[in-house]
C-alpha cells in the first residue's frame, strides 16, 4: 500500500489547592516542571462531586480551562467544570473552580446513567463551542457505538459527527470497551477534528503487554464530519510486569495538535498502569506526514505494507522531578510564558476513588517543538 499524505486534502471562584511541588527551573531537555498540585479528593462544587477529570483545555476567550469528569452519569450527570489555573514562568499557583454546566442530549435532558462514557472536550477555535469525544460501552449484549459530539458552552447538545464504520461497535468488530475515543484535538486552525484510540480494534490485533506494543489507529476528519484518513499509531509496550493475578495495560489518553498550524504534528500522551507498580506517563511527538493512510485497511494485524506514524520521545515524567504520578489521561497548552516557552498542563483523573488524586502538572516546553522536521522513532 503506499503512503498519502494529508496536507494535499484539506485547506464564582473556589480555592482548590492543598499542596504545591517547588518548581524546578533547571531540568535537562526541553521540558522542565513548573509545578503540580493536588484537588481535594471528593471536593463538593455547586452540587457536584468533583472528580474523573479526564480532559483540560485553554479556552483563549476567557484565558480559562475547562475540564471534563469522565464520570458517566452514575455519581451526578456528565458535566464540564470551568476553571482559573494561574501559570507562570517560575511556578503553577491557585486553581479555582468558576463554574461546571451537566452536557445534555438532543431531548435537552441530562445522560442517563452509562449512557455517555465523556473523555476529552476540546474548545473550538473557530465558534468557542465544545467539541467532546466520548467511549460507548460494549458490555455483555449492550453495544453503544461511540461520538464525538459538540455542544454549545453551556453543554446542550448540538449535532453528532461520523465516525469511521470501523469504530462502530459491533459483536466481533469494532473497539474494545474502554479503549475507543479517549483523546481528540483541534488541528489546521481548527479545520480538522483529529481523534485517537485508546487501544487497538478488536480486528487490528492484542492489546499492550510487557513482551510486545499494540498497533491503534489516529484518525482525521473535517469539522464537518468527512473522514479523511486513519493512521496506525505503534503503542510502546507496557513497562514492567504485574504480579501474579495483577493487571497491566497501556494506551494513548490525550491527543494535542503540536502546532496549531501544522496538521501533521501532534503530540500523543500514552498512559500505563501496571497493579503493584503505578502509572507510567510519557508524551510523544508524532508526524503523520509519511505514514500510510489505513482507513481502508480491514485488519491491521494482517496488512504488513503499512508504514505507521512517526514518533519520538518529548518527556517521560517518571525523569522528572515530581513528587508523584498519578493516573494522568488530559493534556493542554496553557498560555506562552514570558521566558519564550510554551505552558503545556496536564491532569489526573482519580477514578472517584480514594486511593487516587486529582492532580494538575504544568509543564515549560520549549518554543522549537513542533516546528523542527525530524525523522526517526524512537526504538
Amino acid at each position: 500500500m503506499r503512503s498519502r499524505a494529508l496536507l494535499t486534502a484539506v485547506l464564582g471562584a473556589l480555592p482548590l489547592t492543598l499542596a504545591a511541588a517547588p518548581a524546578s527551573g533547571a531540568d535537562p531537555g526541553p521540558v522542565r516542571v513548573l509545578g503540580e498540585r493536588t484537588i481535594a479528593h471528593g471536593l463538593a462544587f455547586a452540587g457536584t462531586t468533583v472528580g474523573g477529570l479526564s480532559s483540560i483545555d485553554y479556552d483563549p476567550r476567557t484565558g480559562r480551562y475547562v475540564l471534563l469528569s469522565d464520570d458517566r452519569s452514575q455519581v451526578q450527570p456528565a458535566r464540564f467544570y470551568t476553571a482559573s489555573i494561574d501559570v507562570r514562568a517560575d511556578r503553577l499557583g491557585e486553581i479555582a473552580l468558576t463554574g461546571t454546566h451537566p452536557l445534555t442530549g438532543a431531548d435537552g435532558r441530562p445522560y442517563a446513567p452509562a449512557t455517555v462514557d465523556p473523555e476529552e472536550l476540546r474548545v473550538d477555535p473557530w465558534r468557542g463551542t465544545y467539541y467532546w469525544s466520548q467511549e460507548g460501552e460494549r458490555s455483555g449484549g449492550t453495544l453503544l457505538d461511540p461520538s464525538v459530539r459538540e455542544a454549545t458552552r453551556t453543554g446542550g447538545y448540538v449535532r453528532d459527527l461520523p465516525i469511521p464504520d470501523n469504530e462502530r461497535m459491533k459483536p466481533e468488530s469494532g473497539p474494545r470497551r474502554n479503549q475507543v475515543l479517549e483523546a481528540m484535538t483541534f488541528a489546521a486552525h481548527g479545520a480538522l477534528v483529529v481523534t485517537a484510540l485508546e487501544g487497538p480494534l478488536l480486528q487490528d490485533g492484542p492489546e499492550a503487554t510487557p513482551e510486545h506494543g499494540a498497533l491503534s489507529r489516529v484518525t482525521v476528519q473535517t469539522r464537518i464530519g468527512r473522514v479523511l484518513a486513519q493512521y496506525a499509531y505503534e503503542q510502546e509496550p507496557v513497562f514492567a510486569t504485574p504480579a501474579p493475578g495483577g493487571s497491566a495495560n497501556n494506551g494513548v489518553v490525550s491527543i494535542l495538535a503540536a502546532d496549531r498550524h501544522d496538521p501533521t504534528r501532534f503530540l500523543v500522551l500514552e498512559r500505563a498502569y501496571v497493579s503493584g507498580v503505578g502509572n507510567r506517563v510519557r508524551i510523544f511527538e508524532i508526524d503523520t506526514s509519511g505514514a500510510t493512510n489505513v482507513l481502508r485497511v480491514a485488519s491491521l494485524a494482517e496488512e504488513e505494507r503499512i508504514t505507521p506514524v512517526h514518533k519520538r520521545l518529548v518527556a517521560d515524567l517518571a525523569d522528572l522531578p515530581l513528587e508523584h504520578v498519578d493516573n494522568i489521561e488530559g493534556m493542554t497548552w496553557g498560555p506562552r510564558l514570558v521566558t519564550g516557552e510554551r505552558s503545556l498542563l496536564l491532569v489526573s483523573d482519580d477514578n472517584f476513588s480514594g486511593g487516587q488524586v486529582t492532580q494538575v502538572i504544568a509543564l515549560a516546553v520549549d518554543e522549537g517543538l513542533g516546528k523542527t522536521r525530524w525523522s526517526g522513532r524512537l526504538r
